[in-house]
Order: C-alpha cells, then sequence, then structure tokens
C-alpha cells in the first residue's frame, strides 16, 4: 500500500519530468516558464541601460561617396613618431583625414626608432580606409655616430643647458634633426613615393583643403612648400652659415640661378639672417633631397659634426638646402592651408579664410609678426 506522501510524490515526480521535457522541446514553454520569466513577474523585467540599445538605422544618415579625383600624384605622408605620441597623432590625423584625405586617400608612413606597438597599430589603422605602413629605424640613421667627439658633444650640451638654450642638452632631439636633415627620405618604406606632407602630433588643421596639394607641387614643378616661417635661435647654430659657405665656394656648380638667397642673407650671402621655413608642417619633393647637390650638402654638414658639438635643426637645413640649390619660385606658400603647431600659427586671411571654412581667429596669425619671415619670402617677388 502506498502512503498519500507517496502519492503526492509520485504525481510530483511525473509533473517535473513533463515540465523539463516540454522546456527542451518547446522553446516558448521554456521561455514562459523560467525562473528568470516567473521572478519578473514580481520584481518587473531586467533591461540594458537605454544607451545600450542601438539606435535604429533610420536615424543615421550615410556618408556621401567620397569622389576621388581622376589623377594623384605619387605621394604620403610621414610621420615620425614614438608609441607614446598615440593620442596626439590621433588628432592630427584625424584632423587631415577629416579635412583632406577623407577625399583624396594618400598613404601613411610612420616612423619609429623602435617597433611600434600592436595597440597604436590598431588605433591608427582605424581612422582611416587608405593604406598605412610602420616602419623603424636604422640605428645608424638615428644615434650619434661613433665618430663623435662625446666629450665635445657633452661640453656643448652642458653649456647650453646654462644658457637655457631650448633642447640644449637634448641627445634624442639632435638624433631626430639629423634624421629629418639627411635620413628619412633614405627609409625603405618611402623609396617609392615621390612627395611628401610631413605631420606631426598636436598640430591643428584650420581649414578645409579641397584641392591637391601634391598635383600643385608636381604640375608646378615645386619642391618646397611651407605655411610658417621665423627666425632661427642664434645660440643653436653658430657656425652652420660658415659651413654653407665653405661648401658653396666649393661646389658653386650646385647653386641654382634664380634661387631664393635673398630669403636667407640680406648681405648677398655673407651672413646669414636666420630665416628658416617651420619644417613641422612641410610638402616637398623627396626627389629633391636625394638629389646630388643636397645629399652632398648634408653629407658636408654632417661631417662637420654641427648636429652634435652644436644644435643645428632640421628647418634651417632644409631651409638652406631648398633656397640655395632650386629657383625661388619653386619653393610655395600654402596661404590657403591654416594650419598651427604651437605656439604659432598661420590662419588665413578673408576670402581665403571663407573659401577654407577655416575655424581660426584671422586675428591670431604670424604671418607678419615681428618674429616671422614670410616679408622677406615676399620681398623676393616684389
Amino acid at each position: 500500500m502506498m502512503t498519500p506522501m507517496r502519492y503526492i510524490l509520485l504525481v510530483l515526480g511525473v509533473i517535473i519530468s513533463i515540465h523539463y521535457i516540454l522546456s527542451f522541446t518547446h522553446e516558448e514553454y521554456g521561455k514562459a516558464t523560467s525562473i528568470s520569466n516567473i521572478a519578473e513577474q514580481w520584481t518587473g523585467p531586467k533591461s540594458n541601460p537605454p544607451y545600450k540599445t542601438p539606435l535604429p538605422d533610420e536615424y543615421y544618415k550615410p556618408d556621401s561617396p567620397m569622389h576621388l579625383q581622376d589623377r594623384k600624384a605619387n605621394a604620403s605622408f610621414v610621420m615620425l613618431v614614438r608609441n607614446s605620441d598615440l593620442s596626439g597623432i590621433m588628432s592630427s590625423m584625424k584632423q587631415i583625414e577629416d579635412r583632406f584625405n577623407r577625399k583624396f586617400q594618400y598613404p601613411y608612413v610612420f616612423l619609429n626608432d623602435e617597433p611600434f606597438t600592436q595597440n597604436f597599430k590598431d588605433h591608427i589603422q582605424a581612422l582611416t580606409n587608405t593604406t598605412v605602413e610602420f616602419g623603424v629605424i636604422p640605428s645608424d640613421h638615428w644615434h650619434q655616430p661613433s665618430w663623435v667627439d662625446e666629450d665635445r658633444a657633452s661640453k656643448s650640451r652642458d653649456d647650453m643647458v646654462r644658457n637655457n638654450v631650448i633642447y640644449g642638452g637634448s641627445v634624442p632631439y639632435r638624433n631626430m634633426c639629423r634624421f629629418n636633415s639627411g635620413f628619412f627620405y633614405r627609409h625603405e618604406l618611402l623609396q617609392k613615393y615621390r612627395y611628401y606632407w610631413r605631420v606631426e602630433p598636436d598640430i591643428k588643421l584650420f581649414c578645409d583643403v579641397d584641392y591637391d596639394p601634391f598635383l600643385v607641387m608636381q604640375d608646378q614643378n615645386k619642391v618646397y612648400g611651407f605655411t610658417i616661417s621665423l627666425y632661427e635661435y642664434q645660440a643653436t647654430i653658430p657656425t652652420l652659415w660658415n659651413v654653407v659657405k665653405s661648401f658653396i665656394n666649393a661646389n658653386p656648380d650646385f647653386v641654382a640661378p634664380g634661387n631664393a638667397m635673398e630669403f636667407l642673407s640680406d648681405d648677398g650671402g655673407e651672413s646669414y639672417n636666420l630665416c628658416h621655413f617651420w619644417s613641422n608642417f612641410e610638402i616637398a619633393d623627396l626627389d629633391f633631397w636625394r638629389d646630388e647637390a643636397y645629399s652632398k650638402f648634408f653629407e658636408y654638414l654632417d661631417e662637420q659634426g654641427g648636429f652634435y658639438y652644436e644644435r643645428w635643426g632640421d628647418a634651417p637645413v632644409h631651409s638652406i638646402g631648398a633656397a640655395l640649390f632650386a629657383k625661388k619660385e619653386q619653393i610655395h606658400f600654402f596661404n590657403d592651408i591654416g594650419y598651427r603647431h604651437e605656439p604659432f600659427q598661420h590662419c588665413p586671411q578673408g576670402d581665403v579664410h571663407a573659401k577654407g571654412k577655416c575655424w581660426c581667429d584671422p586675428g591670431q596669425n604670424f604671418d607678419y609678426e615681428w618674429y616671422s619671415c614670410l616679408n622677406r619670402y615676399d620681398k623676393m617677388f616684389s
């Protein structure tokens, strides 16, 4: 004889068995009778925060197709950065993409004296649909050469620190200046290109660039383009001009007729007025640097050791090379490219400002401040 309790347990066992069978064989039954669903009857349904629910597609307007021009120059952006510069270079690159490169789709070359991290690469590649290459600089292109007298170089650095010369005590800064002066265009990733646009971290690009500056360089036979020009610190290059004059005297055939000496000197080349193009922005012809005149010029400068015994910068070295070995008409002022690199900025004026949809304050413009050399550039053509 089965007791009433045994009947009850038997019935419960049958019910539970049928419940599990139905839960596995009938999805809707399983959902309706789940513990979480039953709990919701008492506590209300659980939900994600509203922002985790994607917006319906109806709210999005797709990008209009970007028109790619029929022809392009053989060109690339060049960015010399460290892994720690990720935030700053992403800001610069985003502006380049939004203001120019979404339309024109030029590739990027990133260079570093050590390998880029995967995290760096992933963040950079997410900003563009075009080709991005990452390269490591050969050690002998970056580090202080073994033939440099370190005792002399160290004494010079100490003197500059005492005299508060900017970057006066930095060897890495000198490595960078030497690399940008004479080695970046030799890197294997740049060998296939003719033109480049140099971009640095934390710049501002103020205006839409709706035309192709590379094609301007190509079609008009320009070799060097700038947006800001200014005076160099005399304390960083005390012997540079004497070395330049020595090279010119030994190689007069390299000096181009109709050159821009007037931009560099107020007395026909006897002395240097310290004017240079600020090279953190430059759009230029790689073949110009690769050519015999500039190659031998850089080699001659490098042999003197001034990148380490003093603090020669790539800006005056590039500027002097361009001014002497090219015609003045081959050096181009990109007046319509609004640009800032702390602490100076070029802000287009008047109709040019409006046409480029520029967002800089026209009243904040370095062009004709006392420390600018643009008036000397203008005077060459007057």
